[in-house]
This record gives C-alpha cells, sequence and structure tokens, in this order.
C-alpha cells in the first residue's frame, strides 16, 4: 500500500470516526405545555427514514442518531416541530402546543390503525355534543331509535343490521358496553351512560383483524377513551322542543401535574313529539382519578352512575297512518316504556418495566338493572288482553385484563394479553303483561352464568416501507343457564372456544400514501339460553374477513380512504327476545367499498364525507330470497363545519340511508332518508351561546322500520306489512355554556 493512500485512509479515520463514534440511540420524552405526556405521537427521522410513536408515557426512542441531525415531530390538535440534534446523551425533552386544527401537518405512517386519523380530525372539528353524535362518530355508521329514547340505539354497520350490538364490539375506557345473553337481544350495548363531553378519543376498526377485540367484533369496533383531565370546569344547560331540557356540570377537583380529579354530571328531560308524552328522563353521574406516580406508573379509577327512565308510543303499522285513523306520531299501545341503569367501577394500573415495555391492568365491576315493556304485535297472539311484553334482568360483571407491550428498537413490537369476563345474570325474563302491572304469563325466566377466558399474541415487523402484523386471539366460553320455569332444579351447561387468527400488511410509499390489506377470522357468540337448548350447536359462529384499501393524502388539504372487504358468516342469527326463539339464518356473505374523504378548505372550514355501498347475501337461499331484512346497502353521511371565524363556529351535517329490503324476498321495502342538522355557536369571553336544529327542511322520515305481522284489536285477519318509529321533525335547541 503506498503512502498516498495510507495518507488518504489515516484522513477519512480522522474525519469519521467521530462522527461515527457519537451515533447513539435517542431518548425522547413529548408533553404538552402541562408536562402531560401525550400518546401517539408521530416522530419521523428522515435521513435513515426511520419514524416511530410515543408510547402512553410519551417515550420514543430512535436509533443511529447523530449531532446535528433533525426529527419532525407532529399529532393531531398540536403545532408541529423540527428539532435539531444538539444532544444525543441525555434524553430530549419536546412540548408541544395546542393549535387550531391543521390537516397540512398530518403524515401517514405505518400503523396498523392508521383509519383512526379520520376519528381524530371529526372530533377535533365537530365534538360531540349529544349522545345520539356517540357512535356516529364511526365512519359509515347510521343509527336509529325506536323505544323513547330511554333504549340502547339501533346500530346499522357495513351490510348489518347490528339490531343493538350483536356484530359490533364496544368499550369506554376498556370496559365493555356488550351485555351477553340479554333479556332484549344478544350484544345489547346502551352507551348512555358515557357523558358525550368527557370524550377524548375515538378509535375504531372495521372489520375482524385486531387481536385485542373479542365477541361481538365482525362487523367492527368502537372504543371511546374518556378524558383524563378537564381543561376548564363548565356549566351548560340546555332547552328546546317537545319540553327538552339538558343540564351538565364538569369540575377539576385535582389538577395538579401529577395528579387530576374531575366530576361530570348531567340531566336529560324531555316530552318527545309524540301525542303520548315520552316523559323521559336520564341522570348521569362519573368521576375519575388519574395519578402518575413517581416512578412514571399511571393508575387511574374511574366510577359511574347512569339510571334512566320512559313511556313510549311503539312502533306503529303503517296502514293506520295511511288511512287516517292515527297520525305519524300516534301509538296503537301508549303503554310501552321501561327502565335500566348501570354502576361501573374502573381501577386501571400501568406499569413502566423500562424504556421499551410496560404493562396494562385493568379490573372492573358492573351492575345493571333493565325492565322493557313492548307491544309488536298487537292482539295477534292474545285478541282480549293485547301482545305486551315484558323483559327483564338484573347483572353483575366482573372482569379483569393484562397486557404486556415490548418494542425492539424501531422495527419490531410484540404485545400479549389474557383475562377474562363473568356475567352473572338473575332473573332473566321474558312474560305477557297487560298494562305494565299485570303478569298473564311467564314465557322464559332464569340465572344465566356465562364466563368468557381470552388470550391473544400480536406482533408488528417493520421492514423497510413494510409492516407484517400476524396475531391469534384465543377464545374459551361457559355457559350455564338455571330455567325458573322448569319442574325440576338442574344447571344447564355448555363449553366451546375459538381460535382466531389475524395477519395485516401494510405498505407506506411514502407520508402520504399508505396500502393495507387485512385478513382475519372474529366470532359473535350465541345467546346461553340458545346453546344449552340446542345442546351447543353453532355456539361461537365464526366471521372470515379481507379489506384491501390505500389512505392517501393527494395534497396538503385532503385526506382519502378506500377500501374493499368481504365478509363471511359461518352462521348469522338473530336472536329474538320479543319471542324468545333463536331464528338462525344460514351462511351470509357481504362485501361493498367505503370510502371517505376529509377536506380543509381553509384554515376555519373543513369539509367531510363518508359513502358506503355493501351487497349482503344470504349464501344458502335462491337468489329471489336471500336478502337479508333491513340490512342497508347504501349509506352516506358527511357535513361542513366552521371551526372559528370570529367567535362563530358551527356546521350543517347530513345522514343518507337508501331504501332496503325490509324482508328476503322485497317485497316489503323499508324507505330510505336524507336528514340533514345544522348548529351554530357564538364565544363571548368565558360563555358559548349555542343553538342546533335536528331535521333542518322537516323531513317526514321512519327513524326504524320493521317488517311485522300484527292484528287490531277489530281486524279479523293479520297484516303483514311495515312497522315503523317516526324520525324527529323540525327541532330546535338553544343552549349556553359557562367555562372557568
Amino acid at each position: 500500500m503506498s503512502l498516498k493512500v495510507k495518507l488518504q485512509l489515516i484522513l477519512l479515520f480522522v474525519i469519521f470516526n467521530p462522527i461515527l463514534g457519537m451515533a447513539q440511540t435517542l431518548s425522547g420524552r413529548i408533553t404538552d405545555v402541562k408536562n402531560q405526556p401525550i400518546e401517539g405521537v408521530t416522530v419521523l427521522f428522515h435521513r435513515t427514514e426511520q419514524h416511530t410513536h410515543t408510547n402512553v408515557f410519551g417515550e420514543f426512542e430512535l436509533e443511529n442518531v447523530i449531532k446535528g441531525d433533525t426529527i419532525v415531530v407532529s399529532s393531531i390538535g398540536f403545532k408541529g416541530k423540527t428539532i435539531l440534534i444538539s444532544d444525543v446523551f441525555n434524553e430530549l425533552i419536546i412540548k408541544l402546543e395546542e393549535e387550531v386544527f391543521e390537516l397540512g401537518e398530518i403524515t401517514v405512517t405505518n400503523e396498523i390503525d392508521a383509519l383512526n386519523i379520520f376519528t381524530d380530525i371529526d372530533m377535533l372539528t365537530s365534538p360531540v355534543k349529544s349522545s345520539q353524535e356517540v357512535l356516529r362518530k364511526i365512519p359509515g355508521l347510521i343509527i336509529g331509535q325506536h323505544a323513547g329514547g330511554g333504549k340502547a340505539e339501533q346500530i346499522f354497520l357495513r351490510g348489518f343490521d347490528i339490531d343493538h350490538g350483536t356484530d359490533i364490539n364496544i368499550t369506554v375506557d376498556g370496559l365493555p358496553v356488550n351485555m351477553v345473553s340479554h333479556a332484549h337481544g344478544q350484544g345489547y350495548a346502551d352507551l348512555h351512560f358515557l357523558i358525550p363531553e368527557t370524550i377524548d378519543k375515538v378509535d375504531f376498526g372495521k372489520g375482524p383483524y385486531y387481536a385485542n377485540q373479542g365477541n361481538f367484533t365482525t362487523a367492527g369496533y368502537a372504543s371511546f377513551q374518556t378524558k383524563d383531565r378537564l381543561d376548564q370546569n363548565s356549566l351548560k344547560m340546555e332547552y328546546g322542543s317537545f319540553n327538552s331540557f339538558r343540564t351538565l356540570a364538569m369540575l377539576n377537583i385535582v389538577d395538579t401535574e401529577r395528579q387530576s380529579a374531575y366530576v361530570a354530571s348531567d340531566i336529560q328531560l324531555s316530552d318527545g313529539p309524540f301525542q303520548s308524552s315520552q316523559n323521559f328522563r336520564r341522570v348521569n353521574m362519573v368521576g375519575k382519578y388519574t395519578n402518575r406516580l413517581a416512578n412514571d406508573d399511571i393508575l387511574s379509577l374511574s366510577l359511574s352512575r347512569f339510571s334512566s327512565e320512559w313511556d313510549a308510543s311503539g312502533q306503529i303499522p303503517i296502514r293506520l297512518v295511511e288511512n287516517g285513523t292515527i297520525g305519524r306520531f300516534g301509538a296503537v299501545d301508549d303503554t310501552e316504556g321501561g327502565s335500566t341503569s348501570r354502576t361501573n367501577l374502573k381501577l386501571d394500573y400501568t406499569k413502566k418495566i423500562d424504556k421499551t415495555s410496560f404493562v396494562k391492568n385493568s379490573i372492573f365491576f358492573s351492575h345493571y338493572d333493565f325492565e322493557l315493556f313492548s307491544n309488536f304485535t298487537f292482539f295477534l297472539e292474545d285478541p282480549v288482553n293485547g301482545d305486551q311484553i315484558r323483559q327483564n334482568e338484573s347483572r353483575q360483571i366482573v372482569g379483569a385484563s393484562s397486557e404486556w407491550n415490548k418494542f425492539f428498537h424501531h422495527d419490531i413490537a410484540i404485545k400479549g394479553g389474557l383475562g377474562f369476563r363473568t356475567d352473572r345474570v338473575s332473573d332473566v325474563g321474558l312474560s305477557r303483561t297487560l298494562n305494565r302491572k299485570t303478569t298473564l304469563e311467564d314465557i322464559q325466566r332464569g340465572d344465566v352464568d356465562e364466563t368468557n377466558i381470552y388470550a391473544y399474541a400480536s406482533a408488528e415487523f417493520e421492514l423497510g416501507k413494510w409492516l407484517i402484523n400476524p396475531a391469534l386471539r384465543a377464545d374459551v366460553f361457559s355457559f350455564k343457564y338455571n330455567d325458573a320455569t322448569a319442574t325440576l332444579y338442574e344447571t344447564q351447561s355448555e363449553n366451546a372456544g375459538i381460535l382466531s387468527p389475524k395477519l395485516n400488511i401494510l405498505y407506506n410509499q411514502s407520508d402520504k400514501v399508505q396500502y393495507y390489506f387485512k385478513t382475519g377470522v372474529g366470532f359473535h357468540s350465541n345467546d346461553t339460553r340458545v346453546v344449552v337448548a340446542q345442546n351447543g350447536t353453532s355456539i361461537l359462529p365464526a366471521a372470515y374477513g379481507s379489506d384491501l384499501g390505500v389512505i392517501w393524502k393527494p395534497t396538503s388539504k385532503i385526506l382519502i380512504n378506500a377500501a374493499i372487504w368481504t365478509l363471511f358468516l359461518d352462521q348469522e342469527f338473530v336472536y329474538v327476545g320479543d319471542a324468545g326463539i333463536v331464528e338462525p339464518s344460514g351462511r351470509t356473505t357481504r362485501s361493498g367499498v367505503d370510502f371517505s374523504v376529509r377536506y380543509q378548505a381553509s384554515n376555519k372550514l373543513f369539509l367531510y364525507g363518508d359513502v358506503n355501498y355493501s351487497r349482503p347475501r344470504s349464501r344458502d337461499e335462491p337468489e329471489n330470497n336471500n336478502r337479508i331484512p333491513l340490512a342497508p346497502e347504501f349509506t352516506a353521511t358527511g357535513g361542513i363545519d366552521l371551526l372559528d371565524f370570529d367567535n362563530f363556529s358551527g356546521g350543517f351535517k347530513f345522514r343518507y340511508i337508501a331504501d332496503r329490503p325490509a324482508n328476503e324476498d322485497n317485497s316489503i321495502v323499508a324507505e330510505g332518508y336524507f336528514i340533514t342538522d345544522f348548529n351554530v355557536n357564538y364565544t363571548l369571553g368565558n360563555m358559548i351561546i349555542g343553538l342546533s336544529v335536528e331535521n333542518l327542511f322537516d323531513s317526514e322520515w321512519k327513524e326504524t322500520q320493521f317488517a311485522t305481522e300484527s292484528r287490531l284489536f277489530n281486524e279479523a285477519q293479520p297484516v303483514e306489512e311495515i312497522h315503523f318509529t317516526p324520525g324527529t321533525p323540525f327541532a330546535i335547541r338553544g343552549g349556553i355554556t359557562f367555562k372557568f
């Protein structure tokens, strides 16, 4: 080797050795201006094309960082920052300031739940203001109410008439909302204990592709996360059409850097638009305490209580409205109604093991009571007393879970979880009644004891622009039922288990385009009473799904999601709680297209839209008789939001559902509707004056519809036709909010 070459090598070593020697793993923590950790912040390192996200403690790590490198941090609702690295040895502390939403700062990154960008945007541009809006934050989801406001909503999503929750898993802070083996229907999900103003984040996913989501996750899941602390105290009062009144109080009790505690309560009253007053009353109370301990562990305790009671006019036959016997807001039996209550206690403890791993632990308890009086067929079964029924139960739920999370540098992450849930339902019953007072006959009555034990494992491998996420979930169920109407005491029992593999593949072409393919197996359990009656047949029918889609940001002001999907169910069943029977529907297939767009026209004006098409069909029926009753085929939602213009904010929003079959051969059709709502707010110092209008153009629409065979008192023969609950007419509500 010549002297010249040696000198060149020595020179290169002298120049680059200090730099190479300085390459380190950079540790950082990102907080808001109040020193509260921010989870899910995107951290981009352009030199190596690395990216990562902050964990629940607001922490992140990046490899091979040297002095002089730059990183870019961004999070929805916060002002992004570009950071010049001047010290790679000490932890980097970054504080982000909140700002008016800017779509231009959002990047598309390799995340399994990247679609949550859309709900994050919606929560910032149009916060939830009523219990009816809570589930509508899920793109493509439509709801309907048909029992005076106190009953859980009927849900439509991805070609499913989900009834009250059979095919969507719903949780609040990890607390399960769905009720197994419920008196009124399998998976019954009453979300009314959630005060809308306490919602901090909405996490959702469509399809059965997520290992930490179990029973009822076929069409998808919705997970609501409440605030750990309040930005301000607030008092709100609203009054509107039909003697509707609501008052809300949200108050901080403790507000320090490490600890926070608040209480919130609201009361709602309404007579409704019906000729017979609904006499609706709901009371909600919630308290939440969070402590970020000195070792960075997080302790959280929440307690909530809700109670509701109401009268209802029920579903009315269209023949009586068309011949003028009753009006749209009249009734055949106005003695329907009910009452319900739920008390929840939940303790969460997140244990930090080291910089790259932590464990989330939870334990919860719920006590729930339910009583519902309905009359769907009038005098079909009992021509003398009528067909009113009572459904009731008293339930206790106990559960616990633990999830371990581990990150290996920036390219491998694994998690594993296990847990259980036990429901003990006392005196779950169905009986024939008269005028909500006299019990004529017990159809079903007994005690249910149902337990679900589960475990799951999931891994994420980042290979350049690819992210591979294989996962596996295992569920085991124990079903026990004591029939109180039986002559002899007997505990009927069955057991079953199911394995649910998942695979998600993502390809990030750039920070503006992500392609994804998701596939997996999910399930919904059957009702315990049906399971033991059928000797364990069709206990846990599986659902097999696939999604192929893209998240695309063609310009800095537009974000698009488009997907084609399919879902196959081994056995679709409808538990008809009103009759105490199960109706197996056989194998079904759904396929469709989802399309969502978010567009920021200016820094004050935001437009959004979701369009969904599906083709739901029964596989084992002939072509002329294979429709799935009430399953939606085309839905659309959208609107315009004014964020803040000279102290004014507000917007228009619409929802549309097309005509759909009400029975298998499509001979009876449930009419579609197009409804527009409007709201405007004016901020004056610490006071906000608001006005909202439902059904702005006073459309006559049917909120819920069923093809039902019924007979009136003076009819000789029954008639099968549409029975419906009318949608709210033009309704106006004004309110005032004080913040302090």
